[in-house]
């Protein structure tokens, strides 16, 4: 998916690095500006992000609004928050599960069927990209804390080579 929109950066190495890092942190054009929702970043400060000049930056954008298809994926991003790093000082538990086969149907579906018959509730699931991720992991997030009989279970569901709980590494 993500590849397509790459691809016509290929031949321009520091505007790939430029479109990456918008994907990665889901940041989006508006009115000509690199946006984190409603928050204009400036480009000075992409281009140190992405280890570029500014002017590369500006010249990413261009690139992009210049073109159709890239102007409507990169206009409608927008960040996400994630729960797992602060979760457990929020009372709640958090399953890291590393997958063998991320493009394999059914994986959320079979983690959310042993969480929920163990009678917890899922508060955020944030699946990293197979595309940029070279091992790519799901962050479940619970209400409450994860007991470590789940694990095996959870270890279980086809396609998945690793579980854990990192509520306990934040402890």
């Amino acid at each position: 998916m993500w590849q397509v929109l790459i691809d016509h950066f290929r031949r321009y190495p520091a505007q790939e690095r430029v479109v990456r890092l918008m994907i990665e942190h889901g940041l989006r054009i508006h009115d000509g500006a690199i946006c984190a929702g409603v928050i204009e970043i400036a480009d000075t400060a992409i281009g140190r992000a992405a280890d570029v000049d500014r002017r590369i930056v500006r010249s990413t954008v261009e690139t992009i609004m210049g073109d159709t298809r890239l102007a409507r994926v990169f206009t409608r991003l927008a960040p996400t928050l994630h729960l797992k790093d602060v979760a457990p000082d929020l009372g709640c538990g958090v399953i890291e599960i590393v997958v063998g086969d991320a493009r394999q149907p059914g994986i959320l579906a079979g983690v959310s069927k042993v969480i929920s018959d163990h009678r917890l509730s899922i508060r955020q699931a944030n699946v990293e990209d197979p595309d940029f991720t070279e091992n790519p992991k799901l962050f479940v997030v619970t209400e409450s804390r994860v007991p470590g009989a789940i694990i095996p279970l959870l270890q279980a569901v086809p396609a998945e080579r690793q579980a854990r709980l990192l509520e306990a590494a934040y402890a």
